[in-house]
């Protein structure tokens, strides 16, 4: 006991402290509790992991009007649910886009956030988005899995498998799912919940007629604003004195918009951003515009949203407006004030006006601090704009700086996240493009969490404009933060896109780094075969090119590939070329790795002495070079050792070491193994009691992680102990 704060968040006095004379001959498993004298053993449960509520809505629209009826549907429809006590699937808050699904929706779920006191789950599907790719089923469910607390070691592999561990949770859930500008039945299939409680809110164009057929999905139609509600909305916007004193303006306004709340808005911007312009100027100027834009789309963009966007187009700055388009050819769901800075090649003062002036315009919304996107519709007008105002080359130009700034970045924050990992060499950025400064680990994992969908776009943009150095570049800037998050689906992609791009090449080296990723990422994913094909691949070009660190690297994959695959035979053979290549070579952390490799597949192999030999000096040259996460590592494999043969006061002591240096690095993952082999040693000596502490500690972080087989173990080992 000491003097610091106690669990209640008050202090204990010195006086107290010497008052209190507990006395416990037992042992005691969980809480202390101040009870004077105890005779025989405590057991208290330490309080079950918090999960976070998700509460994931965006803002309440504040502008929001009329809709009466669709609202009163809505609430019908969750009653009537409600009373069937069946699962609850609105699919057509359906309409043409810039209509006011997405507010409809959102108003009508911030009127009834009581009814969902579990949370509420939103994602945009960018199911109409300009550049043509929806968000796939995989991420949307990722991005669920994240917001429910999901460990990201802990999420698995297949979809079919993550599919059941959201519907798992959500189970019993009195949650709100929002799936925003949905494309197609299939894309939504997945993302339903199973269970009652819940209700799934769906924006989409399209009818999605496969969903009510299949789940007897309600529907809601939304058409254009009739003059009454449109009038309302520009009233939010605008004095109504103005209004109430240029009438006829206002009827050459509203005609102007046709009822889109999209147009509408747009018009109320500038007529605030100018208080002292005549409604009837702002009226004439709509009406006089030529529609120089219609022969290029007449779909999406309808000729009353194309002159209100021509129109408020024209009103910017020419800075802005140059901004304004280069912005739509931004790859990515959305993008940061630091990118912008080096797609438009201007400081960050200057884009900090720029910005302004569009969300002033309501032409750009800043969604999140620091990041900002535009509606896809307004998007596309200004890509149209961009593409007619500039040529493919000035594009390419300035499409390159935001690449460099995505893969200059990432490289950056690769270093952070992996200090001890190869590192790449790349070009100087282009002319104007201006990195962000990562300072440290926190941050560089908290830039990659914000960037990962934009850094994924980027790639592909490269695909696409076949700019084959920087798509195999930013496969291994990817996979360190792929590997810590757990994102093995996208850093498979990443790097077949890598592999592709690399076999342009002529630098044989890139080509076989660039397998060795996707060998990796594929063996991550338990596909040895296809991992080892690439490996082999891999393999032969480093051999061809010289490069033994290349050939080092390979076989330390392949011992760990084949390692997971049960075959430690042939992944202590691999472990041990790689070893005599570090050495040779002079790079004492890998050398480490290596040798703790060994160690663990003649362990498995039941040679304990030569492991403990291999692992010993594994140790002291991860201490020597300060590699925490290595001699972790190596401590859990000596733990093991120790076990195997009989040396349980040496595996705890192994393992308690392990454990304290995994939590202090934040691993909870690694924590939670150790804490769970400390408590199976305690078991086979006897010491129950003691062996509860630490399965109760490794069960509460498998709960966290959502570890449901490791769980399950460590639960049926603490009913084993309940049973004796």
């Amino acid at each position: 006991m000491t003097t610091d704060d106690d669990p209640d968040g008050g202090k204990l006095t010195a006086d107290q402290v010497q008052a209190v004379h507990n006395k416990v001959t037992g042992s005691v498993v969980g809480p202390i509790v101040q009870a004077h004298t105890i005779l025989g053993g405590v057991y208290c449960h330490a309080p079950s992991h918090r999960r976070p509520v998700p509460r994931q809505l965006p803002p309440a629209p504040t502008l929001f009007v009329g809709r009466a009826q669709e609202l009163a549907t809505l609430t019908c429809a969750l009653d009537s649910a409600a009373d069937m006590h069946r699962p609850l699937v609105i699919t057509a808050i359906a309409g043409v886009g810039g209509i006011g699904k997405t507010w409809l929706a959102l108003c009508w779920a911030y009127q009834h956030l009581e009814r969902f006191s579990d949370g509420q789950l939103f994602v945009d599907l960018q199911g109409f988005a300009p550049s043509g790719r929806s968000m796939t089923p995989e991420k949307a469910i990722r991005g669920f899995l994240d917001a429910l607390g999901v460990d990201p070691q802990s999420v698995p592999i297949d979809l079919d498998a993550q599919v059941g561990l959201y519907r798992s949770l959500v189970a019993g859930k009195q949650m709100l799912i929002v799936l925003d500008n949905a494309r197609s039945t299939n894309q939504v299939v997945p993302l339903l919940p199973g269970t009652a409680t819940c209700t799934v809110l769906i924006t989409s164009r399209s009818r999605l007629s496969g969903l009510s057929m299949a789940y007897g999905a309600s529907s809601v139609g939304l058409d254009v604003l009739n003059d009454t509600e449109a009038c309302d909305l520009l009233a939010r916007y605008l004095a109504y004195d103005r209004l109430v004193d240029e009438p006829a303006a206002v009827t050459e306004l509203l005609k102007s918009c046709a009822g889109l709340p999209l147009a509408l808005g747009i018009v109320a911007a500038r007529a605030c951003v100018h208080p002292r312009f005549s409604l009837a100027v702002l009226a004439d100027e709509l009406r006089d515009r030529p529609s120089r834009l219609d022969a290029l789309d007449a779909g999406e963009l309808n000729t009353n949203l194309r002159t209100v966007l021509s129109w408020s187009f024209d009103a910017l700055s020419a800075d802005t407006a140059t901004v304004f388009g280069w912005l739509s050819l931004a790859p990515g769901p959305d993008i940061s004030m630091a990118a912008i800075s080096s797609l438009a090649a201007l400081p960050d003062t200057k884009v900090q006006a720029v910005l302004r002036e569009l969300e002033n315009a309501h032409l750009l919304q800043q969604h999140v601090q620091g990041r900002y996107r535009a509606h896809d519709l307004v998007r596309l007008f200004a890509g149209e704009r961009a593409t007619l105002e500039h040529s493919d080359e000035v594009r390419a130009v300035t499409l390159r700086r935001l690449v460099d700034f995505y893969l200059h970045t990432a490289a950056a924050g690769a270093r952070l996240l992996y200090p001890h990992s190869p590192v790449i060499e790349l070009d100087q950025p282009a002319s104007r493009c201006a990195p962000a400064l990562l300072p440290d680990f926190p941050a560089a994992l908290a830039w990659f969490d914000a960037e990962h969908q934009c850094l994924l776009a980027a790639q592909l943009l490269c695909v696409q404009r076949r700019w084959h150095q920087h798509v195999w570049r930013m496969s291994w800037a990817l996979t360190g933060f792929c590997r810590r998050r757990g994102h093995l689906r996208d850093h498979v992609v990443a790097c077949e896109y890598g592999v592709v791009a690399a076999e342009h090449l002529d630098n044989l080296a890139d080509r076989a780094w660039a397998h060795q990723l996707l060998g990796y990422a594929l063996s991550r994913m338990n596909r040895h075969s296809e991992a080892r094909e690439h490996l082999q691949q891999a393999l032969e070009l480093a051999r061809q090119s010289g490069d033994i660190q290349r050939e080092a690297n390979i076989y330390r994959v392949l011992a760990r590939d084949w390692a997971r695959d049960g075959d430690y035979e042939r992944a202590l053979m691999y472990a041990k070329r790689a070893l005599c290549l570090y050495e040779n070579l002079g790079i004492p952390v890998w050398s480490a790795d290596s040798l703790n490799m060994v160690g663990l597949c003649q362990a498995r192999l039941g040679r304990y002495g030569t492991a403990h030999t291999a692992c010993v000096a594994a140790l002291a040259l991860h201490r020597r070079h300060d590699n925490r996460h290595g001699e972790g590592n190596t401590l859990d494999t000596l733990g093991y050792i120790a076990r195997q043969t009989g040396r349980f006061d040496d595996a705890i002591s192994h393992y308690n070491e392990a454990l304290d240096l995994f939590q202090s690095l934040g691993d909870e993952y690694a924590e939670a193994d150790a804490a769970n082999s400390i408590g199976d040693v305690l078991a086979s000596q006897s010491k129950q009691l003691d062996a509860r502490n630490f399965w109760l500690r490794a069960l509460k972080l498998y709960s966290a992680q959502h570890r449901i087989t490791d769980a399950d173990r460590a639960e049926q080992k603490l009913a084993d102990l309940n049973g004796g």
